[in-house]
């Protein structure tokens, strides 16, 4: 499991090219930073369309919450919003993936 760290996406700079700038999917998953400005954007250059899902511990009147997925179709790209509604215990995301063939992942924390 590797830990995402967020790239800042500010008013003066933004970020020119996304996808170099995103790293390949783990295998195991990964750790992302949570809150407000923060989204994880997912490239899937694969032939097969890819499910991310984020791990969403909390509970409402003791009731588990889903956990929340995005479908990446082949050969397409995606974004979710990494709030604070998906901090784990360790106050990171905890993102898991059906497959990591071709898949890429940036966390970027908009208005940096």
């Amino acid at each position: 499991m590797a830990a995402l760290n967020a790239i800042p996406v500010t008013t003066l700079g933004g970020v020119a090219d996304l996808a170099a700038a995103a790293v390949a999917a783990a295998g195991g998953g990964d750790t992302a930073p949570v809150g407000p400005g923060h989204v994880l954007y997912v490239s899937n250059a694969d032939a097969s369309a890819h499910t991310v899902t984020l791990a969403t511990p909390g509970t409402v009147d003791g009731h588990a919450i889903a956990d929340a997925t995005l479908v990446v179709a082949a050969g397409k790209s995606g974004l979710i919003p990494l709030t604070t509604l998906f901090r784990g215990a360790t106050g990171r995301a905890s993102l898991t993936y059906d497959g990591v063939t071709a898949l890429k992942v940036a966390v970027l924390k908009i208005g940096a």
